[in-house]
Order: C-alpha cells, then sequence, then structure tokens
C-alpha cells in the first residue's frame, strides 16, 4: 500500500471512532447508555441492524465463496424475511412493552432465574466467541498480504472498538454503524465497477456475466431434497427461517439494535428495511466474487492466493516440486484463458453447437486448474502440516491488492476494517450489557445507581472487549470464515429460540420443563454436530423444535406431577 492508502485508511477508521466518542461525549443515564435515546431514528436502527450482521467476514469470505461455489450461498438468507416479519409482529411489541434491557430479563419475567441465567449464558458463550472470530477474520488476511504485525493488527482493531462502544454506549455503535454502513457500500461498488474495467477489452459485461453462467457459477437456487448438500432452497427457507429468528429475535447484539430510537413503529421500520435489503445485498457481494472469477479466467490467478505459504515452501526442500507445480498451472490457466474467449466468442455469435463445444473445453480446463490447485494445496501440507491451506478468504482482498489503484486499496482495506468494528462493537456492547443486566445486576448488586450500573457496563464491556482480543491472539484460521460463524451460531441459536417461542406462545409450560428441555437439546445438537454429516443449518430447526417438543412433554408428565406435589 503506498502513503495515500494509510492516509485514506487511518483517516476513514479514525474519523469515524473519534465521531462517535465526540456525538456521545455526554451519554446521559443507564437507559440512554443502554437503549440509545430518541435521536435514533429507523434509518440508523435499520443500517445498524445491517451492519451488526455484516462483518468483515462478510466482506473477505463471501466474495470467495462464490469465487469457488458460486451464488449458491445466497440461499442461506431465504427464510430471513419471514423471520423478520415474525419477530415484528410478536418479539418487538413484547420487549418494548416490559421494556427490558436484554431479551433474556423476558425470559426471567416469562419463566424464573435459572431459564433467564441460561438463555444469556448461551448467548455469552456463542457471542463471546464470535466476537474474537470478527476481529481475528479480517486481521490475519490483511496482515498476511500486507506484511503487518498480526499481534498488532487485532490490538488496533480491539483498542478502536472497545475505545468508541465504551465511551458511548448503545448509542455511540448505532451512530457510528450508519457510516460505517456507508462506507462499506460505497466501497463494494467501487470494486465492482473496478472489476468490470480490468476486464479484457474484447470481452464486454455482457460475455463475461454469461461466461460465468455457462461455468456453473451463477446457479443460485437448488431444489435438492440432499440433507448433506450444505446449500439448498429448503435449508435456506426452513433452516436460515430459524436462524434468523433466533439472530434478530434472541440474540441481544441485535435486539438491543431495534430496541434503540424513539418507538415500536420505529424498531419494525428499521428491522423490515433488512428484510427489504439483505437478500439484495448479499447477492450483490456474491456477484463480485463471481465477476473475480471471470477477470481471473483471463488474467492468470495465482495458484494459491495465500502467497506467504508459497513463499514459505519455497525455503523447504519442497520448493523444487512447487516451482514445477507453479508452471504447470500457468499452462493450464493460460489454456483455460484461450478456451474462455472461445465460448464468448461463441456466446457472441450465437451458436449453439459451438456454444456447447467451447463450454464442454472450459469446464475441462477449469477442473483440471483445480486439480492443479489442489497437487498444490498438498504439496503446501506436506511442506508445512499445520498450514491453512484454504485460501478463498484470501480471493477478495488479493484481487484488491495487485490490480486497483492506489486510494481505492486504502478505500477497501478501510472497508474490510469498518466492517470489523462494527461488527464487533455491537457484540462487545450486547455483552457488557447482558453481563452488567442479567448477572451483576441481579446476583451482585441489586440497589445501585444509574451512575454505578453505567459505569460497571463500561468496566464489563471493557473486559469483554479484552477477552475478544484475547481469543483472537490465539485463535486459528478455520474453513471459509462467514461459514465458521454460521456454524457456530447454528450450535446455539435452535436451542435459545426454542426456549423463547415457548415463551411466546406455549404459556402453559413453566420454566423447569424448558430448562430442562433446553439442556437437553444443546446436548443432542453438539452430540449430532459432532457425529452427522448434514447442512448446519438444519440444527437451528432441530434444536428449536427439539425444545419446544421436550418442553411439552415434560410439563405433561414429570413436572405436572412435581406441580401436583407442591400443592
Amino acid at each position: 500500500m503506498s502513503p495515500i492508502d494509510y492516509i485514506v485508511l487511518f483517516g476513514t477508521l479514525l474519523g469515524i471512532a473519534f465521531y462517535g466518542m465526540w456525538r456521545t461525549r455526554e451519554s446521559g443515564g443507564l437507559n440512554s447508555y443502554l437503549r440509545g435515546d430518541d435521536s435514533i431514528r429507523w434509518g440508523t436502527i435499520g443500517l445498524s441492524v445491517m451492519a451488526t450482521q455484516a462483518s468483515a467476514i462478510t466482506f473477505l469470505s463471501t466474495p470467495g465463496q462464490a469465487y469457488e461455489d458460486g451464488m449458491g450461498f445466497v440461499q442461506n438468507y431465504f427464510g430471513m424475511p419471514f423471520a423478520i416479519i415474525i419477530i415484528c409482529l410478536f418479539f418487538i411489541p413484547i420487549y418494548r412493552r416490559l421494556k427490558v434491557y436484554t431479551a433474556y430479563e423476558y425470559l426471567g419475567q416469562r419463566f424464573d432465574a435459572k431459564t433467564r441465567y441460561l438463555g444469556a449464558t448461551l448467548f455469552l458463550v456463542q457471542r463471546g466467541l464470535a466476537a474474537g472470530i470478527t476481529i481475528y477474520a479480517p486481521a490475519i488476511i490483511v496482515s498476511t498480504l500486507l506484511g503487518w504485525n498480526l499481534d498488532l493488527t487485532i490490538v488496533l482493531i480491539g483498542a478502536l472498538v472497545i475505545a468508541y462502544t465504551v465511551s458511548g454506549g448503545t448509542k455511540a455503535v448505532s451512530i457510528t454503524q450508519r457510516y460505517q454502513m456507508g462506507i462499506i457500500l460505497i466501497g463494494m461498488v467501487v470494486a465492482f465497477v473496478m472489476i468490470l474495467q480490468n476486464l479484457p477489452g474484447d470481452v464486454s459485461v455482457g460475455e463475461a456475466v454469461a461466461v460465468a453462467g455457462k461455468l456453473g457459477k451463477l446457479e443460485a437456487v437448488s431444489f435438492s431434497f440432499d440433507l448433506d448438500q450444505r446449500y439448498t432452497f429448503w435449508s435456506g427457507l426452513f433452516g436460515g427461517l430459524f436462524l434468523s429468528l433466533s439472530y434478530f429475535g434472541t440474540d441481544q447484539s441485535q435486539v438491543q439494535r431495534y430496541l434503540a430510537g424513539t418507538s415500536l413503529t420505529a424498531s419494525r421500520i428499521g428491522l423490515l428495511f433488512n428484510a427489504v435489503v439483505k437478500i439484495p445485498m448479499q447477492f450483490f457481494i456474491l456477484f463480485v466474487g463471481v465477476m473475480v472469477f471471470v477477470f481471473y479466467i483471463f488474467e492468470k490467478p495465482p495458484v494459491i492466493f495465500n502467497q506467504t505459504l508459497l513463499d514459505q515452501v519455497m525455503e523447504t526442500e519442497q520448493a523444487e516440486e512447487l516451482s514445477v507445480l507453479v508452471s504447470e498451472y500457468e499452462e493450464v490457466a493460460r489454456n483455460r484463458a484461450m478456451a474462455a474467449k472461445s465460448l464468448a466468442i461463441a456466446l457472441r455469435n450465437e451458436d449453439p453447437a459451438a456454444i456447447e463445444a467451447a463450454r464442454s473445453v472450459a469446464l475441462e480446463w477449469e477442473a483440471q486448474s483445480l486439480a492443479k490447485r489442489q497437487d498444490t494445496k498438498e504439496l503446501v501440507l506436506t511442506a508445512l502440516p499445520d498450514a491453512e491451506v484454504k485460501d478463498s478468504d484470501y480471493v477478495f482482498i488479493s484481487f484488491i491488492l495487485k490490480y486497483l489503484p492506489h486510494g481505492v486499496i486504502g478505500l477497501l482495506v478501510a472497508v474490510i476494517f469498518a466492517a470489523a468494528m462494527s461488527s464487533t462493537a455491537s457484540e462487545l456492547n450486547a455483552l457488557g450489557s447482558t453481563t452488567m443486566v442479567d448477572f451483576y445486576r441481579r446476583l451482585v448488586h441489586d440497589e445501585g445507581s444509574d451512575a454505578h450500573y453505567v459505569r460497571v457496563s463500561r468496566i464489563l464491556t471493557t473486559a469483554w472487549g479484552v477477552i475478544a482480543v484475547g481469543f483472537a491472539l490465539y485463535a486459528n484460521l478455520v474453513e471459509n470464515l462467514i461459514e465458521a460463524v454460521n456454524i457456530l451460531g447454528s450450535i446455539f441459536y435452535g436451542g435459545i429460540l426454542g426456549i423463547f417461542l415457548v415463551a411466546f406462545f406455549l404459556k402453559r409450560v413453566k420454566g423447569s420443563a424448558v430448562f430442562t428441555a433446553a439442556i437437553i437439546s444443546q446436548i443432542a445438537v453438539l452430540t449430532m454436530f459432532y457425529t452427522l454429516e448434514i447442512s448446519y443449518l438444519w440444527y437451528n430447526l432441530i434444536g428449536c423444535f427439539t425444545v419446544i417438543s421436550l418442553a411439552l412433554l415434560l410439563q405433561v408428565t414429570v413436572f405436572r406431577s412435581w406441580e401436583e406435589a407442591e400443592r
């Protein structure tokens, strides 16, 4: 990166952080600190909800996901609009009527203390781990490609987020996320335009898109009933519905976003904004990844996008073998590019026979390209047994650093860090609030002043920030990062959602029954996760229905007799 890139990068990040601290320098009492105030309108709520979900992992991993597997990941979000409508109809009115600070306060009012603690604990475990991943994800990739010290990069992100989150609470998070989301959207549009400008001059945008379609990258929907297939219309509609219900309806990092502000209507409109915008935004980000794939068809791609690994292998006894593989891959890439050009010409001429023949040749060279990449990854593992060779998270940032002009590079790296900061800020804000409201105020000190609880909230938010940074410092890169976060959520979210659905709709079920059902459900989901090979989205549905069915069964059997005995 050039000096202008660093000016754009740090100017953007520091400007947003200091603006958030300045705007919230007079934060008011506990209600203002935890829930915001009347200055937070539906537009800010909507962007804040979106920014909380759209972490740096979204903008690093999603294009790489599309580069490797095409548009199918968009199915993950098909159930989300329906979930948001349900939340607007049932969840939000209850939360606002009871004037709770956290979603888990409601569980305490509806059931009992142990169920409240269970819901809050499951949230703290899941979101505490996720906070570390959202810091680690951009840090490991950007530091690797830019040559920055990883630990210092992690600490830089964590320190900036902790500073303005602790300073202004929910209002600071919401205000800064509004501008972070603006920077993110502008940056992604700029990246897309630059990709189109970097396509070969003799290949039109329409032809490039058509080539991607013929190579299978635009197949966004699969109606397969195969449970082993990770993304299908059905897993996205039903599993995604329950994932979104739990995430938007029971995860305090989201609940705290839309409970901020002026009214029930503002909360609903802000959340509905995401129901309308999220799928098109996710589709666009995936499409950016597909266009990066098309670009690399015509422009020789690296055999592995994490160049640091190749440099390390060149220092081992496998160096000569690596050089041979790289040369062979480059020859395959040249033939693949020529086949893609032939396919583009056939598409231009609208000759069905020529199109099919050119497509077959292009697919053959694509298969050979993938085979050479796999051979190279296996060689890397031979030389470096502990290396992480899955490199989809490096695809988009590698393109940015190599092919985009200076200034734009700084802007897009700022996009990645801004996304990391916005998502992490929401998580830390929610973790601190939940710990204070559901544990400290109830178990440690229940008669403090507002000023005391605000001070404790700041201390606890700082503590969670330090924990998240500590986890990030010792984390290891796993799979595709956006999948890793969704997998982590799916393991816990189904059970949490089941507790809340019982609370909302099954009034006869009491706390002991739902508490026991939730414990059994969580154990069952963890066991299934480690023993079965099914799409992780289904665990949301499985966990939820296990809690509901077991809670009903236990209430009319075991705990019914207990209640009768107590009478």
